[in-house]
């Protein structure tokens, strides 16, 4: 299963972004496809296309909401949250990568990924190299392998 992290989603959202159309394509792509979508990256995503500080204009919340809506009717959509073993993975991980203050949002996202077995995390955020156990890719530029 392939999980979306939320600059991914923003660019598919935003035309005005220069990789709107690599981003749609990419979460295009994974129709019939087993991908997800952790909820902690729905809610920054709806926090970020709204914030007037980041677009200049922002997305309407009832955009916003709608692109949520679109991506959620996909058959072979899973929205991932914590599970039992959540605090267990998360305290691993920030002790290993010596994470503090705002990367915690990183690695809740990473040890929700892990936790649900996630194969790779499609993000543009090169912090998530912090997590070695947790495969990363960036769908916007070519594949070396």
């Amino acid at each position: 299963m392939i999980a979306i992290d939320t600059n991914i989603l923003l660019y598919a959202h935003r035309s005005d972004s220069p990789w709107h159309e690599a981003a749609s394509a990419a979460i295009v792509g994974l129709a019939g496809r087993a991908w997800a979508i952790p909820w902690p990256v729905v809610h920054e995503f709806i926090a970020i296309a709204t914030h007037r500080r980041v677009f200049d204009p922002p997305s309407p919340l009832e955009d916003a909401l709608a692109a949520v809506a679109s991506w959620r009717a996909s058959p072979s959509l899973m929205l991932l949250g914590e599970t039992a073993g959540h605090w267990d993975t998360l305290g691993r991980l920030v002790r290993a990568a010596g994470i503090h203050g705002p990367m915690i949002h990183d690695a809740r996202i990473a040890a929700i990924c892990l936790d649900h077995a996630v194969a790779e995390l499609w993000t543009s955020d090169r912090d998530f190299s912090r997590f070695p156990t947790l495969r990363v890719r960036n769908p916007l530029v070519a594949d070396p392998r």
